[in-house]
């Protein structure tokens, strides 16, 4: 396929992502009550091999022909990694100086459960040849237990500022809960790629990188980075050159950690918590959110689900594994965050609706699987079964949430309505 034929392809293949993302996105919002993000990743797994390829193969085969899954899978990439610069820009730290007690005890519960979970289970995935063959058990396991642990921060957040939780009990572990959890199943992940490599060096390189460079970041990036926000505040606005420094440093960090072996999505994370705050913050975050979500971000959501064959899940024992992964994902961390919130004060109420929200995967659980696909440790079929936990994790947050918090805090007067003059666009990002 010569190059001109690609990018008629690609700008093909580009507009049937975003009308099918939007209007999937659409229909699961108005018609099931779910965030738009809900139904793009739906989308992404309707324009695979699981649905469209099934009905309409040749039509699938010509709109994504493998020549193309380059260009689309670079698209993705770069989607992803600045999508986590923006979770990143839009971190707050003082989640975790707040309620520091109850929410350490419902991360590391959170954590745990998952961690001696994915212990039981994962030889017996093992036994069905889900992961690569070079891959130990110590490894897998560890794999599998981030898979189970990770938590939709992102969407937690939205959840709670849409239901006027940000001040509660609830809100503040929640939020703070949900950032630890989600740092320590990176920091796991990062470890299992480290460590799934051509030797030691490989594993020092990425695990020595990675520390360096979180290190510097973390320790300088704050102090040499207040001058952009200095600048901003004098301009009242973020300049062309000044969006042209940001997104120069957040390539520059995503080239940094897919170097050392890593993954881009950590550089652009890290990054982002340590850009300057106030009118910088906001006004970048203006200026690249449209882009990043209404375009890279479903192509990301479409290379996902163009690797997604759920038709691979074609025997009872495959089936059963999808069902133990479901409900191993489920009462693992649901159980064990509702256990530790009530183990540390909270009503029954409180807990249910705290281990409810830290149920959910969503984007969070597509980055981290795409990153064991793209790296060899997952095979296809686990790679669908994950797919499937992760949407089915997603939808339920919003109805469980409700059901088992909702409607008593709203009988007392403490929850808040949806705010209905939020922005579509805004929905989504938060969504997310």
């Amino acid at each position: 396929m010569t190059p001109a034929q690609l990018s008629v392809i690609f700008f093909l293949q580009l507009a049937v992502i975003i009308a099918a993302c939007r209007l999937v996105g659409w229909l699961a919002k108005r018609y099931l009550g779910q965030p738009q993000v809900v139904g793009e990743m739906i989308a992404g797994v309707i324009l695979g091999p699981s649905l469209l390829g099934l009905l309409l193969p040749d039509i699938q085969a010509m709109l994504f022909p493998k020549e193309t899954r380059g260009v689309l899978f670079v698209g993705a990439q770069f989607g992803v990694g600045l999508y986590m610069f923006l979770v990143g820009l839009g971190f707050k730290s003082d989640h975790f100086k707040s309620n520091a007690g109850s929410a350490a005890a419902v991360s590391l519960s959170g954590m745990a459960a998952p961690f001696l979970l994915a212990v039981v289970i994962t030889p017996w995935l093992m036994g069905h040849n889900l992961f690569n063959e070079a891959l130990n058990q110590f490894q897998a396991t560890l794999f599998m237990g981030a898979c189970i642990a990770i938590t939709a921060f992102p969407m937690l957040a939205r959840i709670i500022h849409e239901r006027g939780l940000s001040g509660t009990p609830l809100g503040t572990l929640s939020l703070s809960a949900g950032a630890i959890d989600d740092a320590g199943a990176w920091t796991v992940l990062a470890i299992v790629l480290a460590t799934f490599g051509d030797g030691p060096m490989v594993a020092v390189k990425a695990i020595g990188g990675g520390v360096a460079f979180a290190v510097f970041v973390l320790m300088f990036g704050p102090r040499l980075l207040a001058p952009l926000g200095r600048w901003a505040e004098r301009e009242g606005k973020v300049t062309h050159s000044m969006l042209a420094i940001a997104l120069g440093l957040f390539l520059l960090s995503a080239f940094a950690m897919d170097a050392v072996g890593i993954h881009a999505v950590f550089g652009g994370f890290l990054l982002g918590t340590v850009m300057p705050r106030g009118l910088f913050a906001t006004e970048l975050r203006k200026q690249l959110e449209p882009f990043a979500v209404v375009v890279l971000l479903p192509m990301f959501f479409t290379y996902s689900g163009l690797h997604t064959q759920l038709t691979l899940v074609d025997n009872w024992g495959l089936l059963l594994a999808t069902l133990v992964i479901l409900a191993a994902s489920i009462l693992a961390k649901g159980g064990a965050c509702w256990a530790a919130a009530r183990l540390t004060g909270q009503d029954n109420a409180t807990a249910m609706g705290i281990g409810a929200l830290m149920n959910a995967r969503g984007l969070m659980e597509l980055i981290i699987i795409n990153i064991g696909l793209q790296k060899g440790i997952i095979g296809p079929a686990l790679f669908s079964m994950l797919v499937l936990m992760a949407i089915v994790t997603t939808l339920m947050a919003s109805p469980l949430f409700e059901l088992v918090y909702g409607r008593k805090a709203r009988a007392r007067g403490e929850l808040g309505e949806l705010n209905e003059q939020d922005s579509e666009f805004t929905e989504m990002r938060e969504a997310r």
